[in-house]
């Protein structure tokens, strides 16, 4: 993962690979994972101190010269030659007649009719037929012969209907198995806490078979990953290459891809043919996460310490050979060189594996690049790499060529490391000749989502050959295993995926998935019963088959280089006349809030077209129409939306967008506040519960609120409430009061810049999290019924602002997801209202076994934003999610809707805020076409600000977004202005 570098917080220090803030999984991982692994990594391994780099070194106790020699002069000679023997596969392997993994009793499966890309030839590469697997394999491709077709025995034929089929997709950075779901204390095998260089140590001796994103991964099309050790160690150990799929004897062994040979499994000796050619792996690490063993300087050290003794090893083993092979033997006294610690870079310098770097920084990427060409190995892949970009030449000059890029599309700007980040990187490094690979650092983010990365990498510029590749045949490829995963030919492994709409479609939803040749989606039902689940309902058009259009980012991506990363994000603010034309639809809203269509293209009689203009004076509409651009052509500044359309700004709710800059520096944001559960209140606030306002801790122009904004989101509502199970100490039961801000503002006194400056009331709510004991549930309750019972005094913020939340003045935001505290929590709220005779305005932020109680919480008049538009089980109070599609045929938000519940739709991280018009057309999309898009434009509008006590965003003060090239729905439009009305003025970019 990344790495939250949180000091002394026991939920904090422990990162694996990109553990940022709050975010399902930026924030879920950053201090889930950053601080769960490593504070038990830590406790558990108190004896080793961050002095030990050289010391530590020192200490393998093996000699490696013994003075009884036992060896024979066949086995010598034999290990000589494989030590020069290159990793790859057999000369003949694709012409192989069944997979090592094959499982007796699979049926042959032909799929008909498919539109294939192959993940060959750059990614260029689409065929138009059939695919044949047969015995774990691709037996056939294209078109296939009737003959073979008959001569097998047990087939089943699937009609793809000109549908997509793909590769399997390949996440080549995961800590699945090692940082299991939901995270428990016990399960956590992510960090180790023995040292900086631990090269000996083995992710598969930590992968946990029990996962349940297992799963959830195949339903999102992922069948191979890249198991990896977490990133506070230089060197975090070996990793390996899983299949997702649960094999017959239930063990973590055989799930690897190409077990190497020094693995020493049972029946090894069955693949002779194969075993000296398989790639090792291994996970390498440097930058902020390895602050507990120093500094940067201190990293390298070790690094350059650990492969000196490795090449002394690898030197004495040469000479050893050499001696060996001239028939030397009377010279040779001593059994052959080796030791166990040491093997495994001893390996990387001979050229068999395949290493994944953890690095960030332009910095770091040099020394790594540095310490390649002084011990001569090469780095396959670099982790993060946000300022990979920026260094294209640097990366061509590592030792044995340059590596693969491996990404986030938009995750950026949670740690200092991370703060040039960029969405136009892709584009960038592929420009430069850089293979490019898209990974979830799964938990951080979900893997199940991994294609969203591909996608979103796509919308910002990446072909869509490239951006197809990087999750199919790239990462394969860098893993040294495109000969079987990543792509589909002849004799590659039966690992694909049948699409409902071409995979780079916001909301591709696998239909089926095969792993070697297994039908792994639809589940088989475990019950017996059928288990139907409707793919794919509402994408029956042919342009769903076609890869989406994309805008062009050619100016956003020049200033980006331009600006190393940090290009200016305000635009050019008018007050001046400006006429959009080509406007094919204009949405607005409604005096009480709704949100109406006001206008939209007409079909003339020769069935085109016809588009509108939309003349905005001094921030406000004044003409809509066909004629309003020849009334007004002299009159302004002319912008052409080449058939885009004008809706209301969406609004943010969830993340702490505005109260902070970078989620990991604590001199960027609001700092500590005080816990009324657990510490002491100082007497200067005079308030028991500490009751604090977010309002008095806004920062304006943060990078994540200014690209909020430039995306359409130009509402927030934050508060300082922190989920327990992210932020463990960090999250309070009383959290204060939220305030709403227009995200595009320079400073709190500009004119609009805060919309309200109190909102609502915040609890959080929730069992501990796996790094830390929090206050119990019960005490939670005990202590949020005597607030609302009023037994504080109303002179006082808490006893107020509790008497108002029970009164039903201001909303009672409670942050929750278990439906075992909310059935606790509607039962309090039924006590309150008849103790004192009001109507609670209580809300459920989170809600993910909200499902479980939709109808209770329905007949509550409860509402409830889900703070994730996909669900994911990371701890244990969100072990109980409905997944959607195509895992069940109901999600949380469908089953909210139809028990008349209302919703909202919100995200973790800040970071995340810029992609709400996502979120809510995967929402839509995710539906099966049972809400419209009007309803879920209302997830981030009305009924959001309905539920959050926002008031007074009506006609005459929502700022208004226009969209070039299509509507907030398509991917092919991007955010061409923002009119503000309340500002008077439109701002251009």
């Amino acid at each position: 993962m990344s790495g939250k570098d949180a000091g002394t917080r026991p939920f904090s220090h422990v990162s694996s690979t990109n553990y940022h803030q709050p975010t399902r999984v930026h924030t879920l991982v950053i201090a889930l994972s950053v601080a769960v692994a490593t504070a038990f990594a830590f406790l558990a391994a108190t004896s080793f101190t961050s002095t030990s780099s050289s010391a530590y070194l020192q200490t393998h106790a093996q000699a490696i010269h013994s003075q009884t020699p036992n060896f024979s002069k066949e086995t010598v000679l034999s290990r000589c030659a494989a030590m020069k023997v290159k990793p790859g596969p057999p000369q003949h392997f694709l012409s192989r007649e069944e997979s090592d993994r094959f499982e007796p009793g699979t049926n042959a499966t032909l799929i008909r009719n498919a539109i294939i890309f192959t993940g060959r030839n750059n990614g260029t590469e689409v065929i138009h037929g059939d695919i044949l697997l047969d015995k774990g394999i691709v037996k056939g491709l294209g078109k296939i012969s009737g003959r073979v077709i008959d001569n097998i025995t047990n087939l089943t034929i699937i009609n793809a209907n000109g549908a997509w089929v793909t590769p399997g997709l390949v996440d080549l950075h995961t800590h699945l198995g090692v940082l299991s779901t939901p995270i428990t204390a016990g399960a956590i095998d992510l960090n180790s806490a023995k040292g900086p260089i631990l090269p000996w140590l083995r992710s598969i001796d930590g992968l946990n078979t029990h996962d349940d994103s297992y799963e959830l991964a195949i339903a999102g099309g992922v069948t191979s990953a890249q198991v990896l050790p977490g990133s506070n160690n230089a060197i975090g150990g070996q990793a390996f290459i899983v299949k997702l799929r649960k094999p017959k004897d239930h063990s973590a062994s055989s799930m690897i891809v190409e077990p190497p040979y020094s693995l020493k499994l049972p029946g090894d000796d069955d693949f002779t043919d194969y075993t000296p050619f398989r790639w090792r792996h291994m996970k390498q690490a440097c930058g902020e996460n390895l602050k507990p063993y120093g500094n940067r300087m201190d990293t390298m050290w070790a690094l350059r310490a650990a492969y000196n003794e490795a090449m002394k090893i690898k030197v004495s083993q040469d000479e050893y050979c050499a001696k060996a092979e001239a028939g030397f033997w009377d010279s040779i006294i001593t059994p052959f060189p080796d030791d166990l610690k040491w093997e495994m870079l001893v390996d990387v310098l001979r050229g068999k594996v395949k290493i994944s770097n953890h690095c960030y920084e332009a910095v770091d990427l040099d020394a790594m690049v540095r310490l390649t060409n002084e011990f001569q190995f090469k780095i396959a892949s670099f982790h993060h790499a946000s300022e990979a970009w920026m260094v294209p030449d640097l990366l061509k000059r590592m030792w044995g060529g340059m590596p693969s890029i491996a990404i986030f599309a938009t995750n950026h700007h949670y740690k200092r490391e991370s703060f040039r980040g960029s969405e136009y990187a892709a584009r960038i490094l592929a420009d430069n000749g850089i293979p490019v690979i898209m990974k979830s650092d799964h938990p951080v983010l979900n893997s199940r989502h991994l294609i969203y990365e591909a996608q979103q990498a796509h919308y910002f510029g990446l072909s869509p050959n490239l951006a197809l590749a990087s999750v199919t045949s790239t990462p394969a490829l860098a893993a040294g295993l495109s000969h079987r995963i990543g792509v589909v030919q002849e004799g590659s492994d039966g690992d694909v995926v049948l699409w409902d709409s071409h995979p780079l479609r916001l909301g591709a939803t696998p239909v089926k998935v095969w792993i070697d040749g297994i039908l792994q989606v639809p589940v088989p039902s475990r019950s017996g019963k059928e288990n139907y689940v409707e793919v794919g309902k509402g994408k029956e058009g042919n342009e769903w088959k076609e890869s989406p259009e994309t805008p062009n980012w050619d100016k956003e991506r020049n200033e980006t280089i331009r600006w190393d990363g940090l290009p200016p994000l305000e635009g050019r603010k008018t007050r001046s006349t400006v006429v959009f034309t080509n406007v094919k639809e204009v949405w607005k809203r409604t005096r009480d809030g709704d949100i109406e269509l006001a206008f939209s293209a007409q079909m003339s009689e020769a069935s085109s077209i016809k588009m509108g203009s939309v003349v905005v004076e001094e921030g406000k509409i004044t003409c809509m129409g066909l004629q309003c651009a020849d009334i007004h052509e002299n009159d302004g500044q002319m912008l052409d939306l080449h058939g885009g359309s004008i809706s209301p700004g969406l609004m943010s709710y969830g993340s702490p967008l505005g109260l902070e800059e970078i989620a990991s520096e604590p001199s960027t944001g609001d700092g500590e506040t005080y816990d009324a559960f657990r510490s002491y209140v100082p007497k200067i606030l005079d308030d028991v519960g500490a009751v604090v306002r977010a309002v008095d801790a806004l920062m304006f122009g943060t990078r994540n609120a200014l690209t909020a904004h430039r995306s359409g989101v130009t509402f927030a509502t934050s508060s300082l409430a922190k989920p327990i199970f992210l932020v463990g100490p960090d999250a309070h039961v009383i959290s204060g009061l939220s305030t709403t801000f227009r995200t595009g503002s320079a400073h709190a006194m500009q004119s609009g810049a805060i919309v309200q400056e109190t909102v609502a009331l915040h609890i959080v709510m929730g069992k501990s999290n796996p790094g830390f004991r929090a206050v119990s549930v019960s005490t939670q309750i005990a202590g949020l019924r005597r607030l609302l019972y009023g037994w504080e005094s109303s002179d006082r913020e808490t006893g107020a602002w509790f008497r108002k939340a029970a009164e039903g003045v201001v909303p009672l935001v409670i942050d929750v997801d278990s439906a075992d505290i909310m059935a606790s929590l509607l039962i309090l709220k039924a006590d309150v209202e008849d103790k004192i005779g009001s109507r609670m305005r209580m809300v459920f932020a989170g809600g993910a076994e909200a499902h479980l109680l939709a109808e209770e919480i329905g007949n509550a008049d409860v509402g409830v934003i889900l703070t994730t538009a996909r669900p994911f089980p990371f701890v244990w109070d969100q072990r109980r999610i409905l997944p959607g599609p195509p895992l069940s045929n109901d999600t949380t938000l469908i089953t909210l809707l139809e028990h008349g519940v209302i919703v909202g739709l919100g995200v973790r991280s800040a970071w995340e805020a810029r992609n709400a018009r996502f979120d809510i057309q995967w929402a839509a999309l995710e539906s099966s076409a049972r809400i419209s898009q009007q309803q879920a434009y209302a997830l981030v509008t009305r009924d959001l600000e309905r539920l959050l006590g926002v008031r007074g965003i009506d006609d005459e003060t929502a700022d208004l977004v226009a969209y070039s090239g299509g509507s907030v729905f398509e991917l092919s439009s991007k955010v061409a202005g923002v009119i503000s009305p309340r500002r008077g003025s439109v701002e251009l970019f």
